[in-house]
């Protein structure tokens, strides 16, 4: 199988599909691996590293797409890219379509086969290619929070841990799944004063014992997120639906009520935000202010630490490239219930339920697409 490895067009975006690492995996399997150019650069990896491996490098990435059979990515396709997708071809990356009505279109109008990273599952019942991206993201968000708390940024000009005699300043993180586990971790590790809210009972049970008490656990209600909101400096958004919109626990109204100079970085702006006033932004414009409240909500956070992220990405993938390049994408999708979990569009269909409901259109289950 030929196997193609595009540049990265997103803002700001350096992560590549595939490392050289990975690509000698293929090319000893006896596929084909076509590298765009300068794809692996800003993630510190060169031409001449996927050369060493075996692997081809293309001039351009219409070389790429038009002969490449699958592609693996790492950011959704952008429009420029979706119009040169193929009926057959197999797309391998990050979608998060429920938010986005433009690319779901367009992907079902392509008639390619498109398999989401965010939706592929575990045995155990976590989402394994989505977990190395949330563990850096929730690293990244304390980090990013504390310096847009800085008064030249526009924030309280508070510092995260405080100082002797001076309190630190106060963390609410919402959502104790991975990245907010991870930015639970950072955000003690600088010596903030961290609470923790979801609406899971053993979510904040295993929070407890994990940190020894030392954040607080908040069941989660409209309520019970108004008044934390209230006293917040820093409030990370961390919830996740598999597959579904982000819900909206931060109201418009409440940010009325947060301290000015307050920040909200919205992890979950991917899946379209878990506070009403969210958009996306980049990492060359990470920022805005909506009543007084600087807004973090970068689509591509684990972008700004590229070489790291598309190692850890790279660990998570490439055993499911490898099970679809030597198996084909229908056999390894129909012998891997959890790499089937994956498939959200197909042939002009779409096969993931909560997408489908997102965007008010037909289900098929991806049993029944590749049964046909």
């Amino acid at each position: 199988m030929r196997v193609g490895v595009p540049k990265e067009i997103k803002p700001d975006e350096a992560r590549v599909g595939l490392v050289p690492g990975a690509a000698a995996e293929l090319v000893r399997d006896g596929h084909e691996v076509l590298v765009e150019t300068g794809a692996g650069v800003g993630a510190g990896m060169a031409d001449a590293d996927y050369e060493a491996t075996g692997a081809v490098i293309a001039p351009s990435a219409e070389e790429v797409w038009s002969s490449s059979e699958l592609v693996v990515k790492v950011k959704e396709p952008l429009a420029a890219e979706r119009r040169k997708l193929s009926r057959g071809q197999v797309l391998f990356t990050y979608l998060h379509l429920a938010p986005d009505t433009e690319q779901t279109h367009d992907l079902l109008a392509s008639g390619a086969t498109c398999i989401a990273y965010e939706t592929v599952t575990s045995p155990h019942g976590g989402l394994p290619l989505l977990t190395p991206m949330s563990e850096v993201a929730g690293r990244l968000a304390p980090q990013v929070g504390a310096h847009c708390l800085e008064r030249p940024q526009g924030g309280r000009g508070v510092l995260l841990g405080g100082v002797p005699g001076v309190p630190p300043a106060m963390v609410v993180v919402l959502g104790g799944g991975v990245s907010g586990t991870h930015a639970t971790t950072i955000a003690l590790g600088m010596g903030a004063d961290v609470t923790v809210v979801d609406r899971s009972p053993e979510v904040l049970r295993r929070l407890a014992v994990q940190f020894d008490g030392r954040v607080r656990t908040v069941f989660s209600t409209r309520g019970t997120v108004a008044d934390l909101a209230r006293g917040a400096d820093l409030l990370v958004g961390c919830v996740l639906v598999p597959g579904a919109t982000a819900p909206k626990l931060v109201t418009r109204d409440m940010l009325a009520a947060m301290k000015p100079g307050a920040v909200i970085v919205d992890v979950a702006i991917d899946q379209g935000g878990c506070c009403e006033t969210s958009r996306p932004t980049t990492h060359s414009a990470p920022t805005y202010i909506v009543d007084g409240i600087v807004h973090y909500c970068v689509a591509n956070m684990p972008g700004a630490v590229a070489r790291t992220s598309t190692l850890a990405l790279n660990n998570a993938t490439l055993p499911f490239v490898l099970a679809l390049a030597n198996k084909g994408w229908r056999r390894a999708l129909v012998e891997d219930p959890h790499l089937r979990a994956g498939l959200n569009v197909h042939d002009g269909r779409i096969a993931c339920a909560p997408v489908a409901e997102a965007h008010r259109l037909p289900y098929s289950p991806a049993e029944q697409l590749l049964a046909a």
